[in-house]
């Protein structure tokens, strides 16, 4: 949910995003992964916004993990494949604040490869200086300097302050959602006015996205327990892979499955 959150800022307010990025307000689009893309990425924490001369690759992250090095040399290696002659620029973006030495890696090595890449731990990040564009906004709370809630306030007085509806229900629902990684939620819904966070268009997104999941897991509590009913108690491992299927494939397992007569029939139907 951050990570997306960050994502949907970043496609939203590309220029602001330049500007405190790159230090100047490019005209920024945003470059699908699938154009880079030789094989499946992962793109719910990433985005590429590009220019005619330069692609912004900004990798949003909650917590550090141990293949991120590697994945900035992938995706440097899939924008030149693509676009030989563009810049690229990398950073990575540490939204909760972490101990751990991967969180401080800008570099990834291989016997005769090295490739860099920039890191913000967003709690070394001063406040105030997340403060000079609407689109960074959200990103303050996170910073350091200031009391949390007191930046939280300040924030949520600028975006009262802004006549765009669109533009203020969505920086409002941006910053209660990162707010979440260190405030409690009952101070931040006194603080940002709900009735324009629910307005957002990430808001309507991740309230979708959360009764889509409740669907798919009581669809699949309720195909795991007719088949461990009929089949005898199935494997963890087969298990996982029906809670993996959308809505419309558990529907037709539900019916499948009463045809089944022992696991055999279960794993060669998911085969097909």
């Amino acid at each position: 949910m951050f990570d997306s959150t960050c994502k949907f800022i970043a496609a939203a307010f590309a220029q602001d995003m330049a500007r405190w990025l790159l230090g100047k307000p490019i005209n920024l689009t945003e470059l699908k992964p699938s154009e880079l893309s030789l094989e499946p990425i992962r793109a719910d924490s990433l985005i590429f916004l590009q220019s005619e001369d330069l692609v912004l690759h900004i990798e949003f992250q909650t917590d550090p993990k141990e293949d991120i090095p590697f994945r900035m040399l992938d995706y440097r290696l899939r924008v030149h494949r693509r676009y030989p002659n563009k810049q690229m620029q990398q950073v990575v973006i540490y939204l909760r604040k972490s101990n751990s030495e991967l969180a401080q890696q800008t570099v990834f090595e291989l016997a005769q490869t090295r490739h860099e890449f920039n890191v913000i731990r967003l709690w070394e990040v001063d406040y105030s200086e997340l403060l000079t564009a609407p689109g960074v906004w959200p990103f303050a709370v996170l910073g350091k300097g200031g009391d949390n809630e007191a930046v939280l306030r300040d924030v949520a007085n600028r975006i009262d302050k802004i006549s765009d509806q669109t533009e203020q229900s969505n920086l409002a629902a941006s910053t209660a959602i990162l707010a979440g990684l260190i405030l409690e939620k009952t101070l931040i819904q006194r603080i940002l006015r709900e009735d324009i966070v629910k307005e957002s268009v990430i808001y309507q997104e991740i309230t979708a996205s959360a009764k889509l999941e409740g669907r798919l897991e009581g669809e699949a509590n309720l195909v795991l327990r007719q088949l461990n009913r009929r089949l005898g108690q199935i494997s963890e491992s087969v298990s996982e892979q029906i809670r993996q299927l959308p809505v419309e494939q558990l529907e037709d397992l539900g019916e499948a499955l009463l045809d089944f007569e022992n696991e055999a029939d279960l794993l060669n139907w998911l085969g097909k």
